[in-house]
């Protein structure tokens, strides 16, 4: 359980860790074209046949650590010490951890026909998602029993709750307009699951006799992983071989007004995970008595630890992915362009309402997004972008301040620098074109999809029109 949660918390340290970089919306960058399917990335008579990352970084990350622990988690992260003397215990008070990325290993995308402006992709991703509601007396546990009164019973003090799931996407994206205002899109996912834990305790107490072999603590509640050792996880588990297997799917439309107001909305990720190669599923219902409390606190640690791991049972489980609702508007006014990005989380808590503040000049742009996270967090972000029809870079962060002093307390291993809810959030991407140009129909004898008449059907038109029938 402690490397469970310290593992999740740590995440928090480092620079790879997505919100959903709503500055790149309505960009028509290859991330823009991925994320919301019904968008295209390729600008007729200018742009190339061809588009791709060539492997080059193409990635965003997000952890957000929120509670009265916050200066014992910038004291872990950026001075490496785990410390919880400041940490108030015996109230149960809540603190909450979210983490989520989402590295895009491969794309290739292809402009496919003039007519409908068809476009297809191809993806390789890699996913993760946390979030963890945890007490302050979960870290105290695992750093000192100390800290713990003697002859009192503590109640709900442990009481826990969070998931972690990581997994491999290999996605095709298809999109085409209905007519020149309107476009849809789908983006069909294989997934294949790395790693996955949860754990619900719901009732939990801790009593300390002196007189006693060592204290009583006892666990209500269920932990689910496909590992039972962390010694476990190596490279093999962290490569694609399916044998947690999984399915997604995601829609999206975008609509252009007359005057030009740009509105989009996707339904992203939908799907499930079937957890069953080394799963385990643990019953805690049983008090435990914890040995040698005082002259070994990592053996302690080792026995809590097993309470979770050594009594689990195979099952086998399906598991939802963070699957999300999006709606997004837009509008230019010249070297300006203000955004609106509503996200919902379907089956997880969070969310984001995000204001993006774009300001264009020639080829650069930069933007500035005040973003609410639903979970109770107010970020600024901050991004800078160069954009050619034929080559796109771009670096940004959600969580501009958070991050700064994430940074500076790391190089400075000084945990005073920074306040508030802590944590760290960093994202870029390379993306160039590439083959021949992409000429619209006056300008050029051969055009994809307008010599070859088998791409001439709308393949939306198609399916709507077999429902209608119906």
């Amino acid at each position: 359980m402690k490397k469970l949660l310290l593992t999740l918390l740590a995440v928090a340290s480092f620079g790879v860790a997505n919100a959903q970089q709503y500055a790149l919306f309505g960009t028509k960058t290859m991330f823009d074209a991925f994320e919301n399917p019904s968008q295209k990335s390729f600008t007729l008579d200018s742009s190339r046949k061809f588009s791709s990352n060539f492997f080059l970084p193409y990635f965003g990350t997000n952890a957000i650590n929120k509670g009265s622990s916050n200066f014992v988690i910038r004291k872990l992260t950026q001075q490496g010490v785990f410390d919880t003397e400041s940490l108030l215990i015996g109230r149960g008070e809540i603190n909450h951890f979210f983490e989520n990325s989402n590295i895009y290993v491969a794309t290739f995308r292809l402009f496919s026909s003039y007519k409908y402006q068809k476009e297809m992709g191809f993806s390789w991703q890699i996913r993760s998602d946390a979030h963890i509601d945890y007490t302050n007396e979960t870290l105290a546990i695992f750093d000192s029993f100390d800290r713990f009164n003697k002859n009192q019973l503590y109640s709900g003090i442990f009481d826990t709750k969070g998931y972690q799931q990581s997994y491999h996407q290999f996605s095709f994206t298809y999109r085409e307009n209905w007519n020149k205002r309107l476009a849809f899109g789908l983006k069909a996912s294989v997934l294949s699951g790395m790693l996955y834990n949860k754990i619900n305790i719901y009732n939990s107490q801790l009593y300390i006799d002196p007189e006693a072999a060592g204290p009583v603590i006892l666990f209500n509640g269920t932990y689910s992983a496909n590992f039972s050792e962390f010694n476990e996880v190596s490279n093999k588990t962290l490569f694609p071989n399916f044998k947690n297997p999984g399915l997604s799917l995601g829609f999206g439309s975008n609509y252009t007004t007359k005057k030009g107001l740009f509105l989009m909305a996707n339904i992203k990720d939908l799907g499930f995970i079937w957890w069953r190669n080394n799963t385990q599923r643990t019953i805690l219902e049983q008090p435990k008595t914890i040995d040698d409390i005082e002259n070994n606190q990592s053996n302690t640690n080792q026995q809590i630890k097993d309470i979770f791991l050594k009594s689990g049972q195979p099952k086998k489980f399906l598991a939802p992915t963070n699957a999300k609702l999006d709606f997004y508007m837009s509008k230019r006014y010249g070297l300006y362009k203000p955004a609106l990005a509503v996200s919902k989380n379907l089956f997880y808590k969070g969310g984001d309402i995000a204001l993006v503040n774009t300001f264009i000049a020639n080829d650069f742009s930069g933007s500035v997004i005040p973003l609410y996270n639903l979970n109770g967090v107010f970020m600024v972000g901050l991004q800078a972008k160069y954009q050619t029809p034929n080559f796109e870079l771009f670096m940004g962060t959600d969580n501009l301040i958070a991050t700064s002093s994430q940074t500076i307390g790391t190089i400075r291993r000084d945990a005073t620098v920074g306040s508030g809810p802590n944590g760290s959030s960093f994202y870029m991407g390379v993306g160039i074109k590439f083959g021949n140009v992409v000429n619209h129909p006056q300008f050029a004898d051969i055009i994809p999809g307008i010599n070859d008449h088998s791409n001439d059907d709308s393949f939306f038109k198609s399916l709507f029109s077999i429902f209608k029938r119906k």
